[in-house]
Formats: structure tokens, sequence, C-alpha cells
């Protein structure tokens, strides 16, 4: 089975492969969408492949629109010639079930993959054609959280800026040329208040532009119109790891010949199949003042600017991310190496059952489209569990200490602001402390072990440089600089209420090999 127009032709090995085709005329809708495009995406990589290309697949599977999306590739540019181009912008989207199985189907909804630069002077010129038709009416984008940074120096560059954000605008230019038609643009980022993020981002360069006498103060005043230009927030969750080798192997024994993992010069791992988890949310501000395509007949939940606020809370304050810090720290220290595993450890699934029931639940900020009871339900037994996900404790651990103040802080200062004892909390603290004994990047077999990349970690390790992983009791004051410090915690944990017992927490976790099994265990069963 080859993975292009003429190799989808023939149906029957592919429904003997369990791998479902497109069930719409894609010829038709390539064809719609050449002529009258509605949906340009920023990004190519395997979350927008996963996610929002799956999405519109449904509604093209149903009959319920009839145009696709054009994607286009700001950074990576062998992504679009490896990954989408040899295969006629096909995919294969293996969602994998916590039941071990996966749901295997062909994605036809890219129409056009371009390479977002002037330099490639005809995708260049097919973009700034599609900015300026009036039928646009979103630009989507997953391309990381620095994908908006301004880079110093670069508005200076005119209109040869070289980020994304710069590109864009320059794009945004030939819109406002052709008419100043209304137009969204909508980050699909897992970062919070993303829209604000893309309207700084071309008004850092629209203004530079314009005091340059580039451009006219009226392409400022049309960028920074919500009429005309909108920037809604959303929040995203899907968890979309690299292509695995396990799923490669699976879809080779199933007979597809295109499994081949390629990882380009700027080490994006990429293929022609794309693997994700089976759950996925994406809530997002409905401002659309030039129209959308009706995503959420396919799931998508489109809801206000304060709702998408109160769901991001949910998840990163207390259904999911805190969980996976909590899981991310200790599965370190227990030598775990992926997250699936870590869910048959009785103390640490223990961990983020009752931390996340007991301690983050009766503060939650529940956010009415989706229960938060729910979505913790699906991420205890359905999401973390996954055999199939090839997530890892060390991956999740990446610049903890600029995590610590949201996942945890945030949830501290709801108990004050809401009148609860704070000294009831265990299990918080005890995650606190976690962090203060991985910070000395040795297990709890005394092994050492490398913590993974923060940009704190070097100043935070020298403050517990002078503890040791030994079982004679030992002067652990040092740690009262650490959790004084409220940009890493969120607030002074001491002036909380809780940094003597996160202190003494920590005291047990350093007291020898095995300390912080023992600990862990004393902490969990006595909840």
């Amino acid at each position: 089975m080859k993975l292009n127009i003429s190799g989808i032709q023939d149906k029957p090995p592919w429904g003997q492969a369990g791998i479902a085709l497109p069930r719409f005329d894609r010829e038709k809708v390539c064809q719609n969408t050449r002529q009258a495009p509605t949906w340009l995406h920023f990004g190519a990589g395997n979350i927008f492949r996963a996610y929002p290309a799956a999405v519109l697949q449904g509604l093209l599977d149903d009959g319920q629109y009839g145009k696709g999306v054009i994607v286009a590739e700001a950074f990576d540019y062998e992504i679009i010639d490896k990954a989408y181009r040899p295969y006629d912008n096909l995919s294969l989207l293996a969602v994998l079930k916590s039941d071990g199985t996966a749901e295997k189907k062909v994605v036809g909804s890219v129409t056009e993959s371009l390479k977002a630069d002037p330099s490639f002077r005809e995708d260049w010129g097919r973009l700034e054609e599609i900015f300026r038709v009036a039928s646009l009416q979103m630009v989507s984008f997953t391309i990381t959280e620095k994908g908006y940074a301004v880079p110093q120096g670069d508005p200076a560059r005119g209109l040869d800026a070289v980020s994304v954000m710069g590109k864009l605008t320059r794009l945004l230019l030939e819109r406002f040329k052709a008419g100043a038609c209304p137009l969204t643009l909508q980050s699909m980022d897992n970062c919070s208040h993303n829209g604000d993020k893309v309207r700084a981002g071309i008004m850092a360069y629209a203004r530079a532009w314009q005091q340059a006498g580039l451009v006219p103060q009226a392409f400022c005043a049309y960028l920074e119109d919500g009429q005309k230009i909108a920037c809604p927030w959303s929040m995203i969750d899907k968890i979309t790891p690299r292509p695995d080798g396990k799923v490669q192997k699976m879809l080779e024994e199933a007979g597809f010949e295109d499994s081949g993992i390629l990882i380009t010069g700027k080490n994006t791992y990429t293929a022609a199949f794309v693997n994700a988890e089976e759950t996925g949310y994406l809530v997002i501000e409905d401002d659309y003042p030039n129209g959308r395509p009706p995503l959420e007949r396919a799931g998508v939940l489109y809801a206000s600017r304060d709702t998408v606020d109160k769901v991001e809370k949910m998840k990163v304050c207390t259904c999911l991310n805190p969980l996976h810090t909590a899981m991310s720290l200790f599965g370190c220290l227990l030598g775990y190496g992926l997250i699936s595993a870590e869910m048959e450890d009785e103390d640490i699934r223990g961990l983020i059952t009752k931390m996340g029931y007991g301690e983050a639940m009766p503060v939650v900020v529940d956010p009415g489209v989706l229960k938060p009871a729910d979505f913790i339900h699906a991420v205890l037994t359905k999401r973390l569990p996954n055999p199939f996900m090839p997530d890892a404790p060390q991956r999740i651990a990446t610049d903890t200490s600029q995590k610590l103040p949201i996942r945890f802080g945030e949830t501290i200062k709801a108990y004050q602001r809401q009148g609860l004892d704070v000294g009831s909390l265990t299990l918080i603290p005890l995650v606190l402390a976690g962090y203060a004994r991985y910070l000395k990047g040795i297990d709890d077999k005394g092994n050492p072990f490398e913590p993974s990349p923060d940009p704190l970690l070097e100043e935070l390790q020298a403050l517990t440089a002078p503890l040791e992983v030994k079982e004679a009791p030992q002067d652990t004051s040092c740690l009262k600089v650490l959790f004084s410090r409220a940009d890493v915690f969120g607030l002074n944990l001491y002036e909380a209420g809780l940094g003597d017992r996160a202190q003494a927490m920590a005291a047990e976790l350093y007291a020898g090999p095995g300390a912080v099994r023992k600990t862990l265990h004393k902490y969990v069963s006595a909840q």
C-alpha cells in the first residue's frame, strides 16, 4: 500500500488492513479550495495533521463541508518536501487507544502544502494570492509558543523579515491592499491567551514598518480593528508524540509501504504517518468576522473568551498539568521511562488521583462547557495509562521551574482566596518537596541522572548543593531559600503556611536510598 492518490484507488488492501480511506470526492474538494479558499494553516507538524486536519476530515466525510485546508510551513521546509508532497498531501493517522488498539485512517483534508518564504517564489506567490481573496476566513497556527516571538532587529529588516510573525504581517499587507477584508487569525497552540500573542507579533512589525514609512498608518489601524482582524483565544489539548517505532512496525506488518521515519536538518521527526492519543479537546473563542468552517459539527467547542480562559485554567491548574508534573518528578526519581508505566505504580497512581480529586478539585474553575470531573476521569482512566503513548516523564519535566507557579501556586492561592485551610494540603506540598529532591539529580537507588533542561536549573541546584542523599539526619535550612522563591512556586511557601511542611517532607525524601519510595507511600496511603 502506497500513500498517494494512485495508491488509495486500490481500496481492498486498505480495507483488509483496517485503514479507513477518505469518503469524499477529494478532487472536487481540491478544486473548490483552490478557487475560493477559506482556511489556511501555518505549522505543518504532527499536531496539525493529527487534530485540526483530522477534524476537518470528519466534516468532509460526512458531507457537511466542501473545502479543505491549505497548510504552510514557515520554519522547517523539509517537512513539505519529505512528509507532504511525496504523498500528495495525504497522511496516515494512527489513533492510539487506551485498550492497546489503534484506529487507522488516511487523512486527505489537506489540499495544498506551501513553503512560507519569499525565496520560494511560486509558493509565496500562491500565499499572496490566498491572502488577497475575500473568501479566506481563517488563518490558524500550530507553531509552538516561540513561533510568535519577534526576534530583536527583525522588524527593522522591513518586508524582508524572517520570523513567522514577520511573514504573516507581510501577507496581511497584501490583504489590506486588496480591499482590507476581515479575517480571523486563530492560534491553536498550547499557550495561555494565545490570540494575544498573535496580535502582539503582527503589531510589532506593522508599527515598526509604519514608522519607517514602509506601510501607511491605515494598515496598523486595519490590524488593530477587532471587527476586521480577530485574534481569538483557544485551548487545545491532545498529546501527539513524534512518530513512534512501535507504530511504524505495526503499519509495516499491515502492508503499509511508506512507514519510514524521517529526521530533517532542523531535527524535526516526521513521517507519512502521525500517531496521537484518542482523547482531544479544542475550545475556541467564537470571534470570526468573515465566517468560519463549521468545525463544531466535528467536536470543536466554540465559546466566549471567558469560557476559554476557564477551560484553560481547569486543565493547567487542576485536571491535567499538575498531575503530569507530579508524575514527571517522581517518575524520574523512581527510574521510570514511560508515563503509562507509572500508572501501574500504586503509589504514583494514588498520588495523582488523590491529589487531583481531593486537593485540587475543591477549588477547580468550572468552565461549564466541559465538566472537570469528566475531564480528570478521562485523564486518569484513558490518557495517562495508554500503553501506546510513548510519553516520558523526562520530557514532561522540562522547564519545571516555569510550570510550578501555575500548576500548583494557583491552587494554593485559590485556597487562600476562598478561605479554605491551606494546612489541610498534604500531597501538593509533597510534590513541591519532590522537586527539591529531583534537583539533586540522584535517583532513589542512589544513581545520578540528568535533570531535564530548565532555565533555572543550575541556579536552583546550587540551593540544594549542601544536601546529601544519606540516612543520617541533616540540616535542611538551605531549602528555606528555595521554598521562599515566589517566582518558582507562585508564592512564598512559608508565608502561605506550607514552607515548613514541604521542608520537612524534603528531609524525608533525602534520607538515603529508598527514601523517595518510603516517603511517597507513607503520605499517599495516609490520604
